[in-house]
C-alpha cells in the first residue's frame, strides 16, 4: 500500500512540475515585445484549463479507448470533435482576457496573446508533444504485454508438453514389462533352467527404467550398454532361433540423449519379427556423424499390418520425438522383400527443446 502511494505521489509530483514548466512557456512567449507582465501572466494562467483538459482528454482518453485497439477511424471522428471544441476554448480565453484583462483596450495587449494562430499552435505544440510521449509510453506498454502474454504462452506450451512427455514414459515402462514378462512367462511353462538368470536380467533392466530413465538425460554408452541387456533377455527366450547383430561405434566425445529413447524400435524388432530359414535375424548400428545421431534397426519380417506401423511402443516413440526434437528428427520405416527397416536420425540429441523433462 505504501509501495502505490509513493507512486502516486511522485506521479503528482512530476506532472505538477511539468505543467509549472508549461505555464512559464506560455509565460516566456507572451510577454515578449511587452511590458505588460501581468497580462501575460494571467492570460497564460487562463490558457492552462483549456490546455490541460485537452491533453489529458487525448492522451488518457481517446488513445486507450479508440488509438490503441485501433479503432482509427473512431479516433479520428473525435479528435477532430476536440479540436474544434478547444479551438472555440482558445478563443473564448483570448476575447475574455481581453475584456477583462485589458479594458478593452488593444495597446494593454501583448501582440502574440492577440494572435489567434499562434496562440492555438502554442496550446496544440503542447498536446502534440504529451501525445507523442505518451504513444511510445502506450506501445511499450503493449509490447511488454505482448511479450509477457508471448512467455506466459511458452511457459504453458512447455508445461503441457511436460505433461505428454511424462505420460508417454509412464506409458513406456509398463509395455516394456509385459514384453518382459511374456518372455518370463514362456519360460517358466517351459520350465528352462535359465529362468532365475532371465529374472535377473529382468531386475537390472528395471532397475536401469526406475532410476534413469526419471533423469531428463543418459549417456549413449548407457543406453547402448542396456539394449544389449535387452538382447540378451530375449536370446534366452529365442535360444537358437535368434541371429542379432549389434554394430555400434561410440563416439570420440560422450553423447547424451533422453533415456528409453532407442529401446522401442528394438522392441518393435522382436514384437513383429518372424522366421526366416528357422531364425529371426535383426542388425542394429548406432553411430555418430557430426552432430548427427544414426540409429537402425533392421528385421526379417512379413509384409507390416497396420497394428504392427502404429504400435504403442512406436507411436509413444514418435511422438517423444516430436515432442523433444522438433523439425530436427527423421524415423522413417521401411519394407522390402521380407525385411523391415527402422531408421533414426537425430541433430544434437543432447540439445532437446525442453530439457525439464
Amino acid at each position: 500500500m505504501g509501495k502505490i502511494a509513493n507512486r502516486f505521489a511522485k506521479r503528482i509530483l512530476l506532472q505538477t512540475l511539468f505543467w509549472l514548466g508549461v505555464w512559464f512557456y506560455f509565460m516566456y512567449f507572451f510577454s515578449y515585445s511587452s511590458n505588460n507582465k501581468d497580462y501575460a501572466f494571467w492570460f497564460s494562467i487562463c490558457l492552462m484549463p483549456v490546455t490541460m483538459i485537452t491533453t489529458y482528454l487525448v492522451t488518457s482518453y481517446l488513445m486507450p479507448k479508440y488509438l490503441v485497439v485501433k479503432k482509427y477511424g473512431l479516433f479520428a471522428l473525435y479528435l477532430i470533435y476536440t479540436l474544434i471544441i478547444s479551438s472555440y476554448a482558445i478563443m473564448l480565453s483570448i476575447f475574455g482576457c481581453f475584456i477583462i484583462l485589458s479594458d478593452v483596450d488593444m495597446d494593454n495587449v501583448p501582440p502574440l496573446s492577440r494572435n489567434f494562430w499562434f496562440v492555438l499552435a502554442l496550446v496544440y505544440l503542447v498536446v502534440g508533444a504529451v501525445s507523442a510521449v505518451r504513444i511510445m509510453q502506450l506501445g511499450y506498454r503493449s509490447l511488454n504485454k505482448a511479450q509477457a502474454l508471448e512467455k506466459d504462452m511458452l511457459q504453458r506450451e512447455l508445461y503441457v508438453k511436460d505433461q505428454e512427455l511424462n505420460y508417454l514414459k509412464k506409458q513406456i515402462h509398463p509395455h516394456f514389462l509385459f514384453n518382459s514378462l511374456n518372455t518370463i512367462y514362456s519360460l517358466s511353462v517351459r520350465r528352462m533352467e535359465n529362468t532365475p538368470e532371465v529374472i535377473l536380467k529382468l531386475s537390472n533392466l528395471l532397475d536401469y527404467l526406475l532410476y534413469q530413465a526419471s533423469k531428463p538425460l543418459t549417456s549413449l554408452e548407457s543406453e547402448i550398454a542396456h539394449l544389449k541387456d535387452y538382447v540378451d533377455l530375449e536370446k534366452v527366450r529365442f535360444r537358437d532361433t535368434l541371429v542379432v547383430d549389434v554394430d555400434y561405434h561410440a563416439p570420440k566425445t560422450p553423447i547424451s540423449l533422453p533415456p528409453m529413447l532407442l529401446l522401442p524400435l528394438v522392441e518393435n524388432a522382436f514384437k513383429h519379427g518372424v522366421m526366416k530359414d528357422d531364425k529371426l535375424q535383426i542388425k542394429m548400428s548406432c553411430s555418430m556423424e557430426g552432430d548427427e545421431l544414426r540409429f537402425q534397426v533392421i528385421n526379417t519380417a512379413e509384409i507390416p499390418t497396420a497394428n504392427s506401423e502404429g504400435g504403442i511402443g512406436l507411436n509413444n516413440l514418435r511422438k517423444r520425438l516430436q515432442l523433444l526434437y522438433p523439425k530436427r528428427h527423421q524415423l522413417e520405416t521401411s519394407y522390402n522383400e521380407g525385411v523391415y527397416t527402422a531408421e533414426l536420425h537425430i541433430e544434437d540429441p543432447q540439445n532437446t527443446s525442453n530439457e525439464e523433462v
